[in-house]
């Protein structure tokens, strides 16, 4: 049908029915938000790249946590800043780690809350890459074990799920093999699966103080130019035994995601990250764009790709405004 037989304005013309019409739709019960956990007490540092984000100590992070949760939020993901830093990562996996501490303050004075812990070595080690460091790169196999004593602890701490960021290649049935013999068959793992080589993570460096010391992670985060290789690296995890699939940075990345979506049946995430959070922010603050608008446009674009799970920095302010009933 043409115009003027149809008028597609007459849906437009009205609140109502545009919400009745309204193809994609988003919740709290999408969003997960990313959270930084300091060792130390007294500690609540806004990170000046990160407006409104913070490195916080575990009290804090408990305090946070409980608003998240009261605005229906349901999960959060841990980010670790430890007292210390070494060659291999040690507060990575020690029972007395500052992630597995802040998850059992969170256990316990947050029950309902799910949390969520991000698997990876960077924010431990003094030179600041994804595993130990061989003849000047990340050896893959050695850097296995680790990850997988990681995501052990994380469970016994009492996490809810885990999440392999790293990009090692065969971590993700690294991680599920030692979770089943150790009788944490029911844990989930949402595997970092197609993550990219990108600038958009500088604002999350700063907040995780994970700066390489040399050199940077492109020999394994994947190239920006990649499409196909997406999949190969999506399908591998879900072979492995991931139950949720991640596409990270997620704005330039919509394409990925809709792939993902449409090749696989697996829930999908999409990270929004620092500096797509960090670019927002700044344009807000210049009194360039209509900062709730374009958040909640920018949330929608990742359900519309076809992502079931958000994880963003905006969490809160999303949540916010879904309750004020305006968006």
């Amino acid at each position: 049908m043409y115009y003027p037989t149809f008028r597609a304005r007459r849906i437009r013309g009205k609140e109502v029915f545009r919400r009745m019409v309204r193809e994609t739709s988003l919740s709290a019960n999408d969003l997960i938000y990313p959270m930084f956990s300091a060792f130390g007490k007294g500690i609540r540092k806004e990170i000046s790249s990160m407006p409104g984000i913070y490195q916080q100590s575990i009290e804090n992070i408990v305090a946070e946590a409980q608003e998240v949760y009261e605005l229906g939020v349901p999960a959060v993901i841990l980010f670790g800043i430890p007292e210390s830093k070494d060659a291999v990562g040690s507060d990575a996996y020690s029972d007395s780690g500052i992630i597995q501490e802040t998850i059992r303050a969170l256990k316990k004075d947050v029950p309902g809350l799910a949390v969520i812990t991000d698997v990876c070595m960077c924010e431990y080690t003094d030179h600041g890459h994804c595993g130990i460091i061989r003849d000047g790169d990340v050896d893959n196999d050695a850097t296995l074990e680790l990850l997988a004593r990681e995501a052990l602890s994380h469970a016994q701490a009492g996490a809810d799920m885990v999440a392999p960021s790293d990009m090692m290649d065969g971590r993700v049935a690294a991680i599920r093999d030692i979770l089943d013999e150790n009788g944490y068959e029911n844990i989930p793992l949402m595997s970092y699966a197609v993550k990219y080589a990108s600038g958009y993570y500088g604002p999350f460096r700063e907040a995780a103080e994970s700066t390489p010391q040399f050199g940077d992670r492109r020999s394994y985060q994947m190239d920006p130019a990649n499409r196909l290789e997406g999949l190969r690296e999506a399908r591998m995890d879900m072979e492995e035994g991931a139950d949720i699939l991640m596409v990270k940075p997620g704005l330039p990345y919509l394409d990925i995601i809709r792939d993902l979506r449409n090749e696989f049946d697996l829930p999908i995430a999409a990270y929004n990250v620092s500096g797509e959070y960090s670019m927002i922010k700044a344009a807000a603050r210049n009194g360039w764009i209509d900062e709730d608008r374009v958040i909640m446009e920018t949330m929608l674009s990742f359900k519309r790709a076809g992502a079931d799970i958000i994880l963003t920095y905006h969490a809160k302010e999303v949540a916010m405004l879904l309750k004020s009933g305006n968006f």
